[in-house]
């Protein structure tokens, strides 16, 4: 959710913090502020409104330093004020911070500290532990961060700076996503490792019960105890341009063109004489995929979409004993987890706050648990510790497109692999569904040739009062992440059904200003999705047919068509997804939506 920025180095901090804010935004936000240490000093500039708001104030203030923190807020105790955002400074002038998170006993520290009489001024949980730390510093900034991380209770990402400790930066981190990073004489903080890219590769990713102190000449790590400890780094692989759109107008569309390139590398290296073979990532053995009796694919909103989708492939594949949960529903269900469940966890961030909690319950019962993630050292990769990497690259527009291709493609190679190691993968089938997959990434290119098609499409029907998506077996679940795009960036009532439970209540809604869109594949469900579509029509519903190319008896239905590329049955989301969200993209756009930034979204969800 929100955003952290911090530097200190040789350069103008306040640059780079409005420059790493800026990265940030896709994450939600509705106040800013930066806050600089100088000559015992703590100076800040809060407001309301976007970074480039924050900017001009700063520019206007003349706010300059060499080390400084900045913070974009995303209310949740407290309104949309300029008082409410962060940085906060304790009420002595001596310390700053920022925080992502929730302080759970905040008002128990408030009330403790007033007693005290020690002021507040915000209605924020995050001023009771910057009024805390002004409270117990004597000079000793680790030494009151310990203190801190005792009294607080809940998730926090904390960035802190002293007023007499204007060479450092101090973090400390639970629950909440921090990466930490060093280059030539300049240390980094931030929410999203994106933020760092243009500056350095070399990152640290904070574990929870984590304290970093941060100066120009290295970067040191504590635990919650004060005791430091060796960390070693990692090196990023990301390339700063990915986080530019280059020549597109949005994000959004941008990563929707990266696609075909997206699946290319995910299959790299993870294919090997016409068979696939997980063996470098997967130190599995044919008796221990044998004793998994149960797969438990557990994720989020795309991410679980994704798995919904995976599920219906992994069917065909072998004999699978599988359930798609939830992720925060997951924690909370009565169901047996123990030594024969593989437990598959999906997050694009891998700091996903339900998923990864799934994650340590299922862990903590025995499971043997798998993560898919685009992040390599986020946090729910760092716990689990066996996973298979997306390597889509950072994405930045919140509605998530090439992280869900990536996802199952990654997920498609593993029910492959999995019922491979069972035995129950016919080598014909094997090669039939490797070498439809190595020609995905051509027909995604042909159907992003569509795009202007697709366009016109979505200025027919932008005044819709909403939309209904429909499909059988295999495309209902990208029927769900069609509406699920469309509903996340246009802001119209979209849902997705099973075709055959529209007559099952959803008919009640069809008229003529609600279309629907059919997701109907030449493949041995046709004629029963036809049906419905008929219901549909006899309510004088608007039909959008996703048809294969080829079919021209879908003409009789309805002239709005658009024809997806001939792929092997399994494969069938790969090449209905592209389409869907492009037809929810040019929706928006010409609804004057903010595509990458739809509102009361993040892309990150790091709460429960």
């Amino acid at each position: 959710m929100c955003g952290i920025m911090g530097y200190i180095g040789h350069r103008e901090a306040t640059n780079v913090i409005l420059d790493g804010l800026a990265k940030h935004e896709y994450r939600g936000y509705d106040s800013a502020g930066i806050a600089v240490v100088k000559d015992n000093e703590i100076l800040e500039v809060r407001t309301i409104g976007r970074v480039s708001v924050l900017a001009a104030k700063v520019a206007a203030a003349g706010l300059t330093g060499e080390a400084g923190i900045g913070h974009t807020r995303w209310a949740t105790h407290g309104g949309v004020s300029e008082t409410n955002a962060h940085p906060h400074i304790s009420s002595d002038k001596r310390v700053v911070l920022v925080h992502n998170g929730i302080i759970e006993n905040a008002r128990e520290i408030r009330k403790d500290l007033e007693l005290r009489g020690i002021k507040f001024h915000t209605e924020t949980d995050t001023e009771s532990a910057v009024q805390y730390l002004g409270y117990v510093y004597n000079g000793d900034p680790k030494e009151a961060i310990v203190k801190l991380t005792k009294r607080i209770r809940g998730a926090f990402a904390l960035v802190i700076m002293f007023y007499d400790r204007p060479g450092e930066i101090w973090t400390a981190r639970k629950g909440s996503p921090l990466v930490v990073g060093h280059a030539n004489g300049e240390g980094f903080c931030a929410s999203d490792p994106t933020a760092l890219l243009e500056y350095t590769r070399v990152v640290w990713f904070m574990d929870d019960d984590e304290i970093a102190r941060i100066t120009r000449e290295r970067c040191e790590f504590f635990d919650f105890a004060g005791v430091p400890h060796n960390k070693e780094p990692m090196h990023l692989d990301w390339d700063a341009a990915m986080t530019s759109r280059g020549e597109y107008p949005h994000f959004m569309l941008k990563e929707i063109h990266e696609q075909p390139d997206v699946v290319a590398h995910t299959l790299l290296g993870r294919i090997a004489g016409g068979g696939v073979d997980l063996s470098r990532e997967l130190s599995w053995t044919p008796e221990e995929a044998k004793k998994w009796r149960k797969i438990h694919f557990v994720a989020c909103g795309t991410s679980h979409y994704a798995t919904v989708a995976a599920a219906y492939i992994m069917e065909n594949l072998g004999k699978f004993d599988i359930r798609t949960e939830v992720a925060s529903e997951y924690r909370y269900r009565n169901m047996t987890i123990d030594s024969e469940t593989l437990a598959v966890f999906v997050s694009q961030s891998g700091e996903t706050a339900d998923t990864l909690h799934a994650a340590r319950l299922a862990k903590s019962r025995g499971a043997k648990c798998l993560v898919i993630t685009n992040v390599r050292g986020s946090t729910i990769d760092r716990e689990v510790g066996e996973s298979i990497i997306t390597p889509a690259g950072p994405e930045i527009g919140v509605a998530a497109t090439k992280t869900f291709t990536a996802q199952i493609t990654a997920l498609t190679l593993l029910g492959m692999y999995l019922a491979k190691l069972r035995g129950e993968l016919p080598e014909d089938s094997e090669r039939r569904l490797i070498s439809a997959l190595m020609d995905i990434p051509g027909k995604l290119s042909l159907l992003l040739a569509k795009e202007k098609e697709i366009e016109e499409l979505a200025r027919d029907f932008a005044d819709a009062r909403g939309f209904f998506f429909i499909g059988r077996g295999i495309a209902y679940p990208p029927a769900l992440e069609g509406a699920l795009k469309l509903k996340e960036i246009s802001y119209l009532h979209a849902e997705a059904y099973p075709a055959g439970e529209m007559k099952h209540g959803p008919i009640a809604l069809l008229d003529k200003e609600l279309p629907v869109v059919a997701l109907v594949p030449k493949n041995s469900l046709w004629e029963k999705t036809v049906s419905n579509i008929e219901e549909s029509m006899a309510r004088r519903s608007p039909i959008i047919a996703l048809a294969t190319e080829g079919d021209n008896e879908i003409k009789q239905y309805t002239d709005h068509v658009i024809f997806t590329p001939a792929t092997e049955p399994e494969l069938y989301p790969f090449v209905a997804v592209i389409p869907l969200q492009l037809f929810a993209y040019y929706i928006a756009r010409q609804r004057g939506c903010d595509i990458d930034m739809p509102r009361n979204l993040a892309k990150s969800v790091t709460v429960e």
